[in-house]
């Protein structure tokens, strides 16, 4: 079979959890900060889990992580 390749864009942006679920970085936390509340942007630090239908979709563009 040929090997598979890995999508570089995908693999620079998710990690695979130990449990084989994908962590990603909360959005809206780029620019424009100032209007945006202190517990707002508290609440978008860290790493959340991405949806069951992207995760499909992960696990074809990263086949060895």
């Amino acid at each position: 079979m040929p090997k598979l390749k890995t999508h570089r864009g995908a693999a620079k942006r998710f990690k695979r959890t130990a449990s084989g679920l994908f962590k990603r970085s909360s959005a809206f936390k780029r620019h424009i900060l100032t209007s945006k509340t202190t517990k707002r942007k508290r609440a978008l630090r860290g790493m959340t889990l991405v949806s069951d239908h992207d995760q499909a979709t992960l696990e074809r563009m990263l086949p060895y992580k």
